[in-house]
């Protein structure tokens, strides 16, 4: 997997140059998805997209280890309803980022690991999802990862059998900040939910 990191001063002025100046390596494929909640979806068709109101509505906020309800959208050809479940956020140590490179010195890690739940029972076999770290106080990391750090943070894709109901598998979303540190992970893929996300605090 590909190790890239670099800074950014706003959402709007994100510099993805890390790649190029990391180990070379392939590169997870983005998600693209939108958040749901704790209620139990019902079965919406062909596509399995969820009912109206069994989603989770932009900007809910829920803790830790709690279960939230997901239209999702990989691709035109893999879409569905996803439960996500942010069992942890971890704290590593800035050694970890050693191999991330020069620009990620100074930085802390941070694991935010993941539960992922097919509650729709479509074919999203192979997809993946994306969180964000929040920092203390509500904002940005200010930072995009590219990669992971095997054995403490490996960001895994979707099984090739996840294309039932109930299927399931875990992942984890490496973050990292220089400043505050973080304390929530975001969910804000998709039109709804880039300016009011999904939110997971302890």
């Amino acid at each position: 997997m590909g190790l890239g990191v670099s800074a950014c001063g706003s959402d709007d002025e994100k510099e993805d140059t890390g790649a190029k100046d990391s180990p070379s390596a392939s590169s997870p494929a983005p998600a693209s998805s939108e958040p749901g909640s704790e209620s139990t979806p019902t079965d919406g068709g062909d596509d399995g997209a969820p009912a109206e109101g069994d989603v989770t509505a932009p900007g809910t906020k829920v803790k830790v280890g709690d279960r939230a309800v997901l239209p999702f959208e990989y691709t035109s050809q893999k879409k569905g309803t996803i439960a996500v479940t942010v069992t942890a956020i971890e704290k590593g140590t800035e050694a970890d980022m050693s191999g991330f490179g020069a620009k990620a010195k100074g930085m802390t890690p941070y694991f935010i690991k993941t539960k992922v739940e097919n509650v729709g029972g479509t074919d999203l076999s192979y997809a993946s999802l994306k969180l964000d770290g929040v920092l203390e106080g509500g904002s940005a990391t200010g930072v995009v990862l590219i990669g992971d750090i095997p054995g403490k943070c490996d960001n895994e894709s979707a099984p090739r059998d996840f294309n039932t109901k109930g299927a399931s598998y875990e992942t984890c979303a490496l973050s990292a900040t220089k400043t505050a540190p973080v304390t929530a992970a975001s969910f804000n893929e998709g039109d709804a939910y880039s300016s009011s996300p999904v939110v997971w605090a302890n």
